[in-house]
């Protein structure tokens, strides 16, 4: 019974097994078979750097436009395939700058011969984004479009008894089939495997590597220089990437320099099989399993490459710009690959301070990965591992990861030049928010005068780490909030690796005040709104402003809606609503026409006006209308312990609309409004 339960069971794992993917991802074929290939689709030869290409392409990609900037976002970076596990966020443009370098590289441009340098600070994603391409590769290599193949000999072997068996040597370097072809032929073959009007052509490829070219010169001599039966002996297959299994792609980082040596890259000799081939200068006797050799045809990552003994950078230099590789005692061997490296500053700084080195300075493509310094997108990266599915028992309340952010995101800003421009106001406009007498092109400015924003501050990996710290705590009662993580940020600071400086730690300190202040405002009017609560009453009030201030800049009368009569615009209604964010009499008309022409400027962009996209008056309108509504209930009543039942009923209400409305539980909902209602209590609700 138990065995016909376990054949049952393996059954019916064996049903989720797509038999055709299988023989396709294992097809097997002559030269003959794979000639055919080439023919009908010449893009199976392309080169590393076509391929990777070809493949965040394939990924497909929108453009937009941010502060009159055209960007280029590839949907590769997200990480869909696996569920935005390595998404990217918030860094367009240096990954529009990385494929721009793989774009020349694929057309034979120039940059093909450059090592690539992903340079940041510590926990600015540079080795997710070396994962995410590696990764990319593997899939890619087992999709139709991402089809490569490499090539198995197939011998006679005799054996000490005199038998004859068969011997399977795979090209140890996964090699092009197509470099079995004489370099003198290939011009003439390739050009009717490909003919001009196919409008692709096949890149003219490598020599063999040593322990191919060997037993091809065996075999040429063997059969007196017939290629055609050499080539009998060619067995071709599908060659799937995988780092796991060591094929097409390679990592490689520091280790102890006792147990490192050079033949980690390029290989070493096999003392084993020696004896059975007679000589160590037999290619044979040689295992051709370095990293280098291994990611040849894929992608190889060299993991903080400039803290590398001196050695291996000197290897980086002919594999970059000659595409070439030194095994011990072969000569140098053809490779075709993308070398990606990652480094942090100080490791650069000192590869620019060292003379020796201007060779490797030379030949590489340096692509600054800064740290994010757009608020939303850094929340995308919390709100990916801190989320409801992933965490349970425990309930994350409305602003938490966003106040976390908000600091992280305040420590990388550079002070604004411009002394009216706070480093609150400046994460605003970074962050597609518009103030008064700032527009694209002053943020245009701002970014382009911050020559280093990005590459300081705090890292995301701090804020992950203490925003764990918040959910193991015991203090949260089943939800934490916003000041036990920024609670947890601070005591951190005081223990923090990478803060060397009382200077620095107590800027990070004052960084916090002001998200506590900007918090207490959000939550202030968030309880505002929930008590006023009517998003229709504000359009309305919205609407009205507008169309009172619109006949006020063009000097006409207004339409009442309900009497149908003309009449002055209402000059009453105008001063409440701007009196709520201090603009004075004397400046009420500049403030008008700010507005109007604001609403202009997205009329000429095809764009709609939406009253929460300027925050100064969606600020203005909020509070005009809890100030025509704060009367139906009395805040201080909130931090009373006895209430009458009907007062209870409107706080029940509040609490209501702001668990249904903004996410808040229970407890959170609670502890906002005693915390706003403490503030009002001590006299801070403008009256």
């Amino acid at each position: 019974m138990k065995d016909a339960e376990k054949g049952s069971w393996v059954s019916r794992i064996a049903a989720f097994q797509d038999v055709k993917t299988y023989a396709e991802l294992n097809w097997e074929g002559s030269f003959e078979d794979y000639l055919e290939i080439v023919r009908k689709n010449p893009k199976v030869t392309r080169t590393a750097f076509q391929r990777i290409y070809d493949m965040i392409l394939s990924h497909g990609k929108s453009e937009y436009i941010d502060n009159k900037k055209k960007l280029t976002r590839y949907h590769f970076f997200s990480d869909e395939r696996f569920g935005g596990r390595d998404a990217i966020f918030g860094l367009d443009v240096p990954l529009m700058k990385l494929v721009n370098v793989f774009k020349s590289a694929a057309q034979g441009y120039g940059t093909e011969k450059r090592v690539i340098l992903l340079h940041g600070p510590v926990g600015s994603s540079k080795s997710t984004i070396a994962r995410l391409l590696k990764k990319g590769m593997e899939e890619y290599s087992k999709t139709p479009e991402g089809a490569a193949y490499t090539f198995s000999w197939l011998t006679d072997k005799k054996q000490p008894d005199g038998t004859v068996t068969k011997e399977k040597m795979k090209c140890p370097m996964n090699e092009e089939p197509l470099n079995l072809i004489p370099r003198e032929w290939r011009d003439k073959v390739f050009s009717e495997l490909s003919p001009p009007e196919s409008g692709y052509t096949i890149p003219n490829g490598c020599e063999l590597c040593p322990a191919c070219r060997f037993v091809f010169k065996e075999l040429m001599t063997q059969y007196g220089g017939d290629f055609a039966q050499v080539m009998g002996h060619i067995h071709v297959n599908r060659l799937i990437f995988s780092e796991k299994d060591r094929v097409g792609i390679g990592t490689f980082q520091p280790k102890d320099e006792k147990n490192q040596d050079s033949t980690e890259l390029t290989g070493d000799i096999n003392y084993r099989k020696i004896a059975e081939y007679g000589s160590d200068s037999d290619p044979r006797a040689f295992n051709f399993d370095g990293e280098f050799n291994i990611a040849n045809r894929g992608v190889i990552e060299f993991v903080e490459v400039l803290k590398l003994d001196v050695a291996f950078l000197y290897d980086l230099l002919g594999a970059s710009q000659e595409h070439k590789i030194k095994p011990k005692k072969f000569p140098q061997t053809d490779i075709d690959e993308v070398i990606i490296g990652h480094t942090n500053e100080p490791e650069y700084k000192k590869l620019e301070n060292n003379e020796f080195m201007e060779a490797l300075r030379d030949r590489t493509v340096k692509i600054d990965i800064p740290y994010i310094t757009k608020l939303a997108e850094e929340v995308k990266i919390y709100e990916k591992d801190f989320n409801s599915r992933a965490i349970k028992g425990k309930h994350i309340a409305p602003h938490t990861l966003e106040m976390a952010a908000m600091w992280a995101v305040l420590t990388r800003l550079e002070e604004p030049k411009k002394h009216n421009l706070s480093l609150l106001q400046k994460l605003k406009l970074y962050n597609g928010k518009t103030l008064p007498n700032f527009t694209e092109d002053n943020i245009k400015e701002l970014r382009k005068e911050s020559v280093r924003e990005g590459l300081e501050g705090i890292s995301a990996r701090y804020i992950q780490d203490k925003i764990s710290n918040a959910l193991v705590s015991d203090k949260g009662e089943g939800c934490i909030n916003p000041f036990m993580v920024l609670n947890e940020l601070e005591a951190g600071l005081k223990t923090h690796s990478l803060i060397n400086t009382e200077d620095a730690r107590k800027r990070m300190k004052e960084l916090l005040t002001t998200v506590k202040q900007e918090y207490e405002d959000i939550v202030k009017n968030e309880v505002q709104r929930a008590i006023s609560a009517d998003e229709d009453a504000i359009g309305k009030l919205c609407g009205n402003y507008i169309d009172n201030i619109k006949a006020f800049t063009q000097k006409e009368k207004v339409r009442n809606k309900y009497t149908g009569i003309y009449e002055v615009p209402d000059e009453r209604l105008m001063r409440s609503i701007e009196e709520k964010i201090d603009i004075p009499e004397s400046r009420k008309d500049d403030f008008r026409g700010e507005i109007m022409n604001y609403i202009g400027a997205l009329a000429v962009e095809g764009k709609t006006f939406n009253y929460r996209t300027n925050e100064r008056l969606h600020k203005a309108l909020e509070l005009k209308l809890f100030e025509d509504q704060k009367d139906s209930i009395k805040l201080k009543n909130l931090v009373s312990s006895v209430v009458d039942k009907e007062t209870q009923e409107k706080i029940d209400l509040v609490k209501d609309r702001m668990m249904k409305n903004y996410g808040y539980c229970e407890i959170c909902s609670t502890d906002v409004l005693n915390f706003v209602a403490s503030i009002f209590a001590r006299g801070d609700a403008k009256e």
